[in-house]
């Protein structure tokens, strides 16, 4: 019952992002929650997490560097080269620029499991990307779009460790240590996190309302664009490394796949509602588009040779 709930994630933000248009004011009272909201996504982030994920690294150094290259390369330039050629604003640039500068999303890790990937890799990339996120995100939009607003970076900082660290290594202690509790909690954490992004993109929808039909479409064309980039990047570049079809289907999924929730919120704190139409739309996107590929890949069975090369490139 649970799983078929979080897996409707996509119909559920239509429905609400539908509401939130045709009647914003039920959702513009929310405004003050979304940061508290994101909040509770990277607790049970942290809470489904053990310091054995960050120490799998070691164990695939290799892959992780790669897709932690690529995840803070080509999703950040490729957002504001396409804002470029499309003639955003500077407002609508850096939300794009933001979502291209987040970690990985949590969903990676579910549409990596569906596409027969690496599960332990695309967890350990995904807590990894969330950390060094933490430092990365607030320089890359400063550097990338820092000359059309004014980015804080103390400030944006200091908020990615109250909003991503402190929550994050809170779970990771709980788990650690009550892990008979919250492997009971486990099954409803996916719910929870899906509620409060379908929060999020309501209260988003609703302070854009009178401007989405203008904007909303254009911006939609520029995240398909940068999903799309980032997903084929991804794995094409992993084939061109060496890389086994697991992994390049994992790293994939971890390039294209933003924590567009962070991004949202980032947007609304510190730039404009506007700034904030991109992450609220490549949230739905990416799981409609991560969906798709994930039950592709899993309809095509892994080459033969996998098993003998598997774990080769670490």
């Amino acid at each position: 019952m649970l799983r078929s709930l979080t897996s409707l994630f996509p119909v559920w933000a239509v429905l609400f992002s539908l509401a939130a248009y045709f009647s914003p004011a039920t959702f513009t009272g929310l405004k003050s929650n979304i940061v508290p909201l994101l909040m509770i996504i990277m607790l049970a982030m942290g809470l489904t997490l053990k310091p054995a994920d960050f120490a799998n690294v070691l164990k695939n150094k290799k892959a992780v560097t790669v897709g932690l290259i690529l995840q803070f390369s080509i999703m950040p330039f490729v957002a504001l080269l396409i804002s470029m050629v499309l003639g955003f604003s500077p407002e609508l640039t850096v939300g794009m620029v933001l979502v291209g500068s987040v970690a990985g999303g949590t969903s990676s890790n579910v549409m990596c499991y569906l596409a027969k990937g690496d599960v332990a890799l695309s967890i350990s990339m995904t807590a990894i990307s969330t950390l060094v996120g933490v430092i990365v995100t607030p320089l890359l939009v400063e550097f990338l779009a820092g000359k059309s607003v004014d980015v804080p970076v103390s400030g944006m900082l200091f908020s990615l460790v109250k909003i991503v660290m402190v929550p994050v290594v809170i779970g990771v202690f709980i788990n650690s240590f009550f892990h008979s509790l919250t492997g009971k909690l486990e099954p409803v954490l996916p719910l929870i996190s899906m509620f409060a992004i379908v929060v999020i993109i309501a209260v988003v929808v609703a302070l854009n309302a009178g401007q989405l039909d203008k904007i909303g479409p254009i911006v939609a064309l520029a995240v398909i664009l940068h999903n799309s980039i980032g997903l084929c990047s991804g794995y094409w570049i992993c084939k061109a490394l060496g890389f086994n079809e697991k992994t390049c289907r994992t790293i994939a999924f971890e390039v294209g796949l933003q924590n567009s929730g962070l991004a949202t919120a980032l947007a609304m704190k510190f730039f404009t509602p506007a700034s904030a139409v991109a992450g609220t739309i490549f949230s739905i996107w990416h799981n409609l588009s991560g969906s798709a590929l994930a039950g592709y890949w899993a309809k095509n069975k892994l080459p033969d040779s996998y098993n003998r090369f598997e774990g080769a490139i670490k």
